[in-house]
């Protein structure tokens, strides 16, 4: 098995294009109770794969070169999981709440790979 690290990604004209920021408040809540279950429902589907379950992602810090600077991406949060391959893992994500329910754009699979040795 390898293991593979999957980011939430969500931007701005995602946000936009879903329409979430002109539903009411109550259709809002309604919609995230129902995401909510259909995330829970897939947490429980691919429980055997979830080596992590992550967590959703706060603001960012860059450290570097020339110093410590607040800065913004797209990463939205984070799951591990492990697969026999890449596309085994990505196609775990297929349909995911994050984006057909919650206004997220994507899920970014990558794999964890060994350090090298010396």
């Amino acid at each position: 098995m390898k293991t593979f690290l999957a980011i939430y990604v969500g931007t701005a004209s995602g946000l936009e294009k879903s329409g979430w920021s002109s539903l009411s408040e109550g259709e809002r809540k309604a919609r995230q109770a129902t995401g909510m279950k259909a995330w829970m429902d897939w947490g429980q589907r691919h429980h055997g794969a979830i080596v992590e379950q992550g967590s959703p992602l706060g603001k960012t810090k860059r450290a570097g070169p020339d110093g410590v600077s607040d800065i913004t991406n797209a990463m939205a949060g984070y799951v591990i999981v492990q697969a026999e391959s890449h596309d085994d893992a990505v196609r775990m994500f297929e349909g995911h709440p994050h984006f057909t329910t919650f206004p997220g754009d994507s899920v970014e699979v990558m794999e964890c790979l060994p350090i090298p040795k010396r």
